[in-house]
């Protein structure tokens, strides 16, 4: 069939169980489609067609013998931050690049175990720093939508992947905003559970207090299926909570009647594309079309997430990237003279100039002298942050706001500029901060580039998410389109 790579995962899904195809064919249709297609994006760093043709295999089999879980030989591709038994697992480094995992991340494990078909490794910026996409030591990834623009970033490789219907559904981590800043990018669904919610284990770390797996897909339906396996409590992760996994897909088409959506003031400032407003602002009208209740919700420390950010992400960035020195795994520079001349140079050499960056400033906030002054600070208002939005939650059940300040840039326009562009996770930050979970769904376009409708829900609030997105999607087609180029 010449259309598989159209179908969502739920669609798939439908094929699938009624005999329409078979996991194999859809398997090798795709991977037909990154072969012919990926030159041109190179959102892969790795792609398994192997071990994915007879993972397929084994899917079409267990459904003849009438064993076929929901997800059994569904696709995917996972962000190359995840652990993947005796596949190269890179960070999108040079640190990494020859790094073969020797266990599976859980996120990777309980998916496994539920008959997902794993086509490849998506490429990523450095370490998961970066939010464009071009940090990557294998080079930058292209925006489906205008090869010479960015897919946002982090998880750039597995949101351009999904856009450009090389798979139906992705992996990816949200640090400050790299799951749900690329997807608004690229047109894609982007899904941050709450902290706590997915395990990390086999998750290489960059912020351990901030970090979150979650899915990029092209429908919240899509989204739902899999963060019902994604989720649950693993006992090998300290930071994964014990809180009850509900059915996501049951609660999506309830009713928006009475939903309570309170629209943040203060990402409507200066600092926002007109027409991405526009957008963003429309979209709020459809869910109240929908029977939403909409209304004006202060969050006045919001402003002070993106230089919290910067000090606490870095803080713990130096610390988790100590362990790359040289001399257990990773680079390792050769002909070194002594310990000391073998650490400097292995991650001299091992590590590019973003993550550099940020080691150096981590290391700086947490010396003697300067920790009372920008780490215990930055703490201390990121205290204030979620306090901004407890508060507004006990009048509203969602948060609501542009996903990011502009549809996509080009390639390279921001790359001398740091400062700028951290400014592109300025409306996703805070959600991070604050523990809660997010999500991006496609809400419009601008000069031809989609832009993100961005929901953020309290602690544990995924289903209302899901929901709401999920019938703003059956109200609108914006999360249909597809770049002309990868139809």
């Amino acid at each position: 069939m010449s259309d598989l790579h159209l179908k969502t995962l739920t669609e798939i899904a439908a094929g699938l169980e009624a005999g329409e195809f078979t996991s194999l064919e859809v398997t090798e249709s795709l991977l037909d489609r990154i072969d012919s297609s990926d030159d041109t994006l190179n959102a892969f760093i790795t792609v398994t067609g192997e071990q994915a043709r007879a993972t397929a295999v084994a899917a079409d089999a267990a459904r003849a013998a009438g064993k076929a879980g929901p997800l059994n030989g569904l696709p995917l591709v996972h962000k190359d931050i995840f652990c993947t038994r005796d596949v190269l697992t890179t960070c999108g480094s040079r640190m990494l690049e020859n790094f073969v995992s020797p266990y599976d991340a859980t996120v990777v494990e309980r998916l496994n175990a539920a008959g997902v078909v794993t086509l490849g490794k998506t490429n990523m910026d450095e370490f998961a720093m970066g939010s464009s996409n071009e940090t990557s030591f294998f080079g930058n990834v292209r925006n489906p939508w205008d090869i010479e623009r960015t897919p946002g970033g982090s998880s750039g490789g597995s949101a351009a992947a999904v856009a450009a219907r090389l798979a139906p559904a992705a992996t990816g981590t949200d640090t400050g905003g790299s799951i749900r800043q690329p997807a608004a990018l690229t047109g894609t669904v982007g899904l941050k559970p709450t902290y706590g919610r997915v395990s990390r284990y086999g998750m290489i770390a960059f912020a351990s207090s901030l970090d979150q797996a979650g899915v990029i897909t092209r429908s919240a339906e899509d989204a739902a299926l899999l963060l019902g396996t994604m989720a649950g409590f693993d006992e090998r992760d300290s930071t994964c909570i014990d809180h009850p996994v509900p059915d996501y897909s049951a609660a999506l088409q309830q009713s928006l009647d009475g939903l309570r959506v309170g629209i943040v003031r203060q990402h409507f400032d200066a600092g926002l594309d007109d027409q991405t407003g526009k957008a963003v602002r429309e979209a709020l009208a459809v869910l109240e079309s929908q029977g939403a209740v909409l209304s004006e919700v202060d969050l006045p420390n919001i402003g002070l997430s993106v230089p919290t950010y910067y000090v606490v992400a870095p803080a713990e960035c130096s610390s988790n990237l100590s362990r790359f020195d040289g001399v257990r795994f990773g680079h390792r520079a050769n002909d070194a003279s002594d310990l000391f001349d073998l650490y400097c140079r292995s991650r001299g050499e091992g590590f590019g100039d973003e993550v550099k960056r940020r080691i150096m400033t981590g290391t700086y906030v947490l010396s003697a002298g300067y920790y009372d002054a920008y780490y215990l600070k930055a703490q201390q208002v990121r205290q204030l942050i979620a306090d901004d939005f407890r508060q507004a939650f006990a009048d509203v059940d969602v948060i609501a706001g542009p996903t990011a300040p502009t549809p996509a840039f080009k390639l390279g326009d921001k790359t001398d500029d740091p400062i700028t562009m951290y400014l592109n996770d300025i409306y996703t930050i805070g959600a991070n901060l604050a523990g809660l979970p997010g999500i991006s769904t496609p809400c419009g376009m601008v000069d031809g580039l989609p832009v993100g409708l961005h929901l953020v829900g309290p602690h544990w609030g995924e289903e209302t998410l899901l929901r709401c997105a999920h019938q703003y999607q059956a109200a609108t087609d914006w999360h249909t389109r597809c770049p002309e180029a990868f139809r």
